[in-house]
């Protein structure tokens, strides 16, 4: 039995729509009697995250369980700054993924979400009265591909913001580069800011650098894109092209939640009223302090830490 989430009154400046999941995390490759640390990740909780530290009254539409686990989640988001308000409970079973990050940060993960009660998201979750009147509304490729029901929640969702933020965040064993193609066109008329990686996902759209990629994004409708180039910084193609480059990270532990971090701080800060360009500063120094945690939200840095850290990297 689904429960309908709770409307608050006053507007949210970032709504999030996505899974969480379990995560189960090791210091070397998974294999019996290896310690593991157990957390909650998800890129929508993750990029939620983000978002209520960089200083957004912020919240997560999921579908979680109504066992134990399901009760860790709701206490984990409240935990994190998110609104529960947005959360719907239902009996089903938590996805989760398995990820072993070596000592350069680097990861390898293993999905357990195949009908999970995170897929059933749908359309008939997306309050017209909450998105439209939200900041900012964020979604990923991730949340599309998870089910045929999540898909049209999130094309609901983004027909509805007034400002909508998709992070294509394409994954190859959910969702075919057709299919990847085919949704952000669907969407692009509808998305404010679209933040496609260099060099995977611009290649799948057919782009041999990021500042082709976001001409073509522009051409099918999208207002401004924040290419990622990874440790090399992020090129803005809007009104304006401009290169943001990247904040070096103090230390780097597990790169997990790095990109939703830059998402999720990006668009707060928009909402906030920076422009486009230190909105994107700031979510890449958000993002280099993130890879310091074990965890998607091992480590969720405050927007005085990120400010901190961004002022010292430019007088460096």
């Amino acid at each position: 039995m689904v429960s309908a989430p709770e409307s608050g009154t006053d507007a949210f400046d970032v709504v999030v729509l996505g899974e969480v999941l379990l995560e189960v995390s090791t210091e070397v490759p998974v294999s019996d009697g290896v310690p593991a640390r157990l957390g909650i990740s998800g890129d929508a909780l993750n990029v939620a995250a983000a978002a209520a530290a960089a200083g957004a009254r912020t919240a997560l539409l999921s579908v979680i369980g109504t066992d134990d686990l399901g009760d860790a989640i709701a206490r984990r988001v409240a935990e994190l700054g998110i609104s529960t308000d947005l959360l719907v409970r239902a009996e089903g079973r938590q996805g989760a993924y398995l990820v072993h990050s070596d000592p350069d940060g680097e990861r390898e993960f293993t999905y357990l979400r195949g009908g999970s009660v995170g897929s059933t998201l749908g359309p008939e979750h997306v309050d017209e009265s909450i998105f439209a009147r939200a900041g900012v509304v964020v979604a990923s490729g991730i949340t599309t591909a998870i089910s045929d029901t999540a898909r049209a929640a999130v094309v609901r969702a983004a027909s509805i913001a007034h400002r909508f933020v998709f992070d294509p965040n394409h994954r190859p064993r959910l969702q075919t580069p057709d299919a990847a193609r085919a949704l952000i066109a669907e969407l692009a008329p509808h998305t404010s800011l679209m933040t496609p990686s260099f060099p995977t996902e611009t290649a799948m759209l057919g782009a041999e650098s990021a500042l082709a990629a976001g001409e073509y994004l522009r051409a099918l409708g999208v207002d401004a894109v924040a290419v990622t180039c990874g440790s090399a910084g992020v090129q803005i193609v809007g009104d304006e092209q401009r290169w943001v480059d990247a904040v070096p990270a103090p230390v780097v532990v597990d790169q997990t939640g790095a990109g939703d971090s830059f998402v999720g701080s990006t668009a707060a800060r928009l909402v906030a009223g920076d422009t486009l360009a230190d909105a994107v500063a700031f979510g890449v120094a958000a993002a280099s302090l993130v890879v310091g945690g074990r965890g998607g939200t091992g480590l969720v840095p405050s927007r005085e830490q990120t400010l901190a850290h961004l002022a010292g990297s430019a007088r460096g």
